[in-house]
C-alpha cells in the first residue's frame, strides 16, 4: 500500500495530512519547494460505481481524472505539476465539481458526451491520438490501427497504444474504447474489469 493509497481512502481530511503524504510521494510538501509554483491544481475525490476517482484541474479545465487505485497517479501527479510548474492542493473548483457532476450522470446512463473544457498536456503526437480517442462515438469500439489511420500515421500502432496509455483523463477521453485488432480489451490503467464494464454500460445505454 502507498503513501496515496492511505491518503486516497482518508481523502485528506486535512491540510496538514495532505501536506504529509504530499511530502512523501514527491520528496518535498507544498509551500516548501525552492521556488514558488506559478499555478495551483485543484484536487478532488468523488466516489463513482466503479471507486473513488480523482479529478484535477487548473484554471482553464480539467487535468486528471482516474481512478484512485490507478498504479500511475503518483507519477502523474508529479508530471502535471512539473509540465504545468503548479502545486497541488486539495480542495473544489468549478471543473472538478463539473467533473463530477458529469460523470455522475454519465454513470446513471443520461450523459453521453461531455462538455467539461480540458486541460490535458503532452505531445503533439499524444494530442492527436487523444483528440482521434474523443471522436469515437458513445457505444462504439476503434481498434489501436484505426486509430493510427484516423490521424494518418498507419505504421504508428504501437505509439498509439504507448499514448493511448499515457492518456490522464479516463472515460472523457475515451481510450476503454480502443482495443486490440483481434477484439481482445488488452490494456486499460483503470482495470480491464473497468473497461468491460463500461463497455456493456455505454452498449445497454446506446439504443436507450
Amino acid at each position: 500500500n502507498s503513501v496515496l493509497d492511505a491518503a486516497l481512502t482518508s481523502g485528506y481530511s486535512s491540510a496538514s495530512g495532505f501536506a504529509s503524504a504530499f511530502d512523501q510521494i514527491i520528496g518535498h510538501a507544498p509551500g516548501k519547494t525552492k521556488r514558488e509554483p506559478k499555478n495551483v491544481l485543484t484536487y478532488q475525490r468523488f466516489d463513482s460505481p466503479l471507486g473513488p476517482m480523482v479529478a484535477v484541474a487548473s484554471e482553464q479545465g480539467l487535468c486528471l481524472l482516474e481512478f484512485g487505485d490507478r498504479r500511475m497517479l503518483e507519477s502523474e501527479f508529479t508530471d502535471l505539476q512539473k509540465r504545468l510548474d503548479a502545486v497541488l492542493l486539495p480542495g473544489v473548483n468549478a471543473f472538478t465539481k463539473a467533473a463530477a457532476q458529469q460523470i455522475g450522470e454519465y454513470f446513471a446512463g443520461t450523459r453521453r458526451e461531455f462538455t467539461l473544457p480540458l486541460h490535458a498536456p503532452g505531445t503533439a503526437f499524444q494530442q492527436r491520438v487523444w483528440q482521434a480517442l474523443r471522436e469515437i462515438p458513445f457505444g462504439e469500439i476503434r481498434s489501436y490501427g484505426e486509430i493510427a489511420a484516423s490521424i494518418q500515421e498507419p505504421k504508428a500502432v504501437r505509439a498509439v497504444g504507448t499514448a493511448n496509455g499515457m492518456n490522464r483523463i479516463a472515460i472523457m477521453i475515451p481510450c476503454h474504447r480502443v482495443i486490440g485488432a483481434s477484439g481482445a480489451l488488452t490494456g486499460y490503467g483503470g482495470g480491464l474489469w473497468r473497461k468491460d464494464w463500461l463497455l456493456k454500460h455505454e452498449q445497454e445505454h446506446k439504443l436507450g
